[in-house]
């Protein structure tokens, strides 16, 4: 497959609501390939289709790496949130900054497979946090528009040191 170059903050692109996947074709599946091959590039538990130029509701998420189980999303809804639990985030098209993100601390939601079957997952935790931030993306959210305490970790370090 491909590494997809990743939109940054401040391309339009990334506060477009995306559009319905209609169909699960092998193109849809080919761009979901690569868009983990990307996040595995970059580094990242989770790529929303806005951030690789795709205006389609899916995103890819691996929230436990060490698993190797990774998640493809298509035309997810999130239907259910419980509790509420601050925690630090980062963004592959927000490069080089962090922030503290209030999100639930569980989740169930429904998604279409690679196969365009529907499936159903409960999340918590971390996991729930991975799967809430790829879903704002295709809303067109990014998590500095909920973000508290931005700042870059490594100047934050430098000045310790």
């Amino acid at each position: 497959m491909a590494v997809r170059n990743i939109v940054k903050k401040g391309d339009d692109i990334l506060r477009k609501k995306c559009r319905e996947v209609t169909e699960v074709t092998d193109r849809i599946r080919i761009t979901m390939e690569d868009m983990a091959d990307t996040m595995h590039a970059e580094l990242g538990v989770g790529l929303a289709a806005p951030q690789v130029g795709v205006m389609r509701r899916m995103f890819v998420a691996e929230p436990k790496p060490e698993s190797g189980n990774i998640y493809y999303m298509i035309n997810p809804e999130i239907y259910h949130r419980e509790g509420s639990v601050p925690g630090e985030e980062g963004c592959l098209s927000v490069p080089g900054l962090v922030g503290t993100v209030e999100r639930p601390e569980k989740i169930k939601m429904k998604a279409q497979d690679l196969e365009g079957n529907w499936q159903d997952y409960e999340f918590e935790g971390f996991e729930a946090r991975v799967m809430c931030h790829e879903y704002d993306h295709l809303e067109g959210i990014l998590y500095t528009d909920k973000a508290s305490n931005i700042h870059d970790p490594v100047l934050d370090y430098e000045e310790e040191v």
